[in-house]
């Protein structure tokens, strides 16, 4: 019955081991997309978080010029 025991409780210690590290990995910024014109920031969009792979496409989204304007995706 002790040995039993034993191996129930390292297996719920390894099982959680797994799931415990999701969090520690996990990438998350907050990201905005904002409306340059020169150097001046002329609309600042809403901050939205991102984790993970849709931060990745929030960061890799290209700059859009739009006349004399230019439309950022920024992320911090």
């Amino acid at each position: 019955m002790k040995k039993k025991l034993i191996i129930a409780a390292a297996f719920l210690l390894i099982a959680s081991a797994f799931t415990a590290c999701e969090g520690l990995f996990q990438n998350c910024k907050m990201c905005a997309t904002n409306t340059y014109e020169g150097s001046n920031l002329i609309i600042a969009g809403s901050e939205a978080e991102y984790c993970g792979t849709d931060l990745v496409t929030k960061e890799a989204t290209p700059d859009i010029p739009v006349g004399a304007q230019v439309i950022k995706v920024e992320c911090h």
